[in-house]
């Protein structure tokens, strides 16, 4: 059932590459009605979702399933005083309430708030204050319902927190928290299957993403109700995913990548989601799921597919995958290399942002270079420019921009920065979308990415705004002045690298280290942590005395390259 050509007007070449794609749709376009519901009617059997976990235990969702159960959970936020345009934050890992908790809060016109389950206190605080979160229905893992506990404390408006997988009525998370604590599940097998249509506009609110920057906090990303249909080209003409197949793009569904490859593009291209539950990554493990669930299509960093060519991949039946990508950062050739040569399939690289869908791709029936992004989609007039916004020639370094096509906003561009104008007219002066990403030209149109053209550091799939983990760091009393950037690392990307000025009676020493990044993991998630530290006597400055982050990193390319 390909329902995405219910919702576009394609265009091809002689050679069978897409062209250009016009989306269509009614005003009152709302994925969970128009096609999680639509389908459930036509053909309610369906496969939608197929989920497992490290410990063996599998469900498989049929549309009809998803449907009735995304009812529920709209009944269920609906009788704890949710509606259209609250604030809902759900921080589900990889459980398969994710699905129907995001679909229920779609039907009912609200914001969803995808996070991740690394989030501390610190973090949870920053966004109940700045979105002004109603609820959060989170995992009772990694200590989220008692940092949600913790965070309450400073929080006094919130007060609703929803767990899964059951807590029991005897639980408690925090004496003295104000927060009340609700079994999800529960409610859901108790709450009506049936709703009524609350009416929605493609223009509505529909995601908001926290994505980190250079400086502040982290930005909200707004995404509206449109937004899934700029997901169509990402499953049918990058991924490649194909009618009765199952597609597993390996993320959590805290961040942006879940959308890309969890759900919208997947299910309005006849493809079934593949969901594996896992906490740590173990290639055996993933290729296992592959093999024994036949999956058809399948997108990780490159990361993922560097440990997947050191096992032993003739040992795993892999004859049913058809189409791998990757994207977030370059795929090395010889990665590129092994992984054709075990399996004879090509990998295709893409590009996007927290703000867009993709944007750049090596799509269906394209010639790949390898280490390219590709060439634009055609969602997207792409270019290259300098300072001065002026197309720069192949080879020259410049800044990816986007230009609106015949004036309007791209359906998949991002509505917004919540409760930030000016950040959102900064990043669309001149009525050009600037990405901040540097990358050249080939004489072919491919794209070659460079580097942030901001110090956003990504690591392993993560963004990490500086900034986050300079401010805590100063925290630490034997901080007098930090800089943090990213050094160069062969499996992560990147690693955060913070270089500091150490207070008065402190001593440059490895114990020293070893007690600050124990102090950040306290105070933030995980992979925010410097995984290198040096000690300085003073930081490159201006003149103005702004730390000069670009200087250290070029004294770094020289010893981490």
């Amino acid at each position: 059932m390909l329902l995405y050509k219910n919702f576009c007007e394609e265009t091809f070449d002689e050679f069978g590459q897409l062209t250009n794609m016009e989306i269509k749709c009614e005003e009152s376009f709302n994925f969970a009605y128009d096609v999680v519901d639509y389908i459930a009617n036509v053909d309610p059997d369906r496969e939608a979702l197929v989920w497992c976990d490290k410990h063996g235990e599998e469900r498989i969702f049929t549309f009809r399933d998803l449907s009735l159960l995304s009812n529920q959970a709209a009944n269920v936020f609906r009788s704890y005083g949710i509606g259209y345009g609250d604030k809902v934050m759900l921080v589900l890992k990889r459980h398969y309430q994710y699905w129907y908790a995001l679909l229920g809060l779609h039907k009912l016109g609200a914001v969803a708030i995808p996070a991740t389950h690394m989030m501390t206190k610190r973090d949870i605080i920053y966004r109940i204050q700045t979105a002004n979160i109603k609820m959060i229905v989170c995992t009772p893992e990694e200590n989220i319902p008692q940092e949600v506990a913790m965070a309450a404390l400073e929080c006094p408006q919130f007060h609703q927190c929803m767990v899964v997988k059951g807590i029991g009525p005897s639980t408690k998370f925090c004496e003295e928290t104000n927060v009340t604590y609700y079994d999800f599940d529960a409610l859901i097998q108790s709450a009506a299957t049936t709703l009524e249509r609350v009416m929605t506009k493609t223009t509505d609110p529909m995601l908001l993403y926290f994505t980190s920057g250079t400086t502040g906090e982290p930005k909200g990303v707004l995404h509206d109700y449109a937004y899934p249909l700029g997901h169509i080209i990402t499953a049918r003409y990058w991924q490649c995913v194909i009618e009765g197949g199952r597609h597993l793009t390996l993320a959590d569904t805290g961040w942006a990548k879940a959308a890309w490859g969890k759900i919208y593009g997947q299910w309005l291209c006849g493809s079934a989601v593949m969901a594996y539950d896992y906490d740590q990554f173990y290639a055996n493990d993933v290729l296992k799921v592959m093999e024994k669930y036949k999956v058809t299509s399948f997108c990780a960093p490159p990361t993922i597919y560097r440990y997947m060519v050191r096992t032993k991949l003739n040992l795993y039946d892999l004859s049913a995958l058809q189409q791998v990508t990757t994207a977030g950062e370059a795929m090395s050739e010889d990665t590129f290399q092994c992984f054709h040569d075990m399996t004879g399939l090509t990998v295709r690289e893409g590009f996007g942002q927290t703000e867009t869908t993709l944007t750049l791709a090596n799509l269906k029936n394209a010639s790949i270079k390898v280490g390219s992004m590709g060439r634009p989609t055609p969602f997207y007039d792409v270019d290259i420019v300098d300072e001065q916004e002026q197309s720069v020639a192949p080879m020259v370094e410049g800044e990816i921009i986007m230009r609106p096509k015949n004036g309007a906003r791209q359906v998949g561009l991002f509505s917004g920065y919540f409760d930030a104008e000016d950040q959102y007219q900064y990043v669309w002066r001149n009525h050009v979308y600037h990405t901040g990403d540097l990358a050249y030209r080939d004489a072919d149109g491919y794209f070659w990415f460079v580097s942030r053209k901001d110090d956003v550091i990504k690591s392993s799939g993560y963004r990490i705004g500086p900034s986050e983990v300079e401010n805590i760091l100063s925290l630490h009393p034997a901080v007098l002045e930090c800089a943090v950037t990213g050094v160069p690392s062969e499996k992560r990307g990147y690693l955060v690298k913070a270089t500091i000025v150490l207070s008065q009676g402190f001593l440059p020493e490895e114990s020293l280290k070893v007690a600050i990044q124990d102090f950040v993991k306290k105070e933030a998630a995980a992979y925010k942590c410097p995984r290198v530290i040096e000690f300085v006597d003073r930081l490159p400055k201006t003149t103005n005395g702004k730390i000069q982050r670009d200087v250290i990193r070029k004294m770094d390319q020289k010893i981490y390259s």
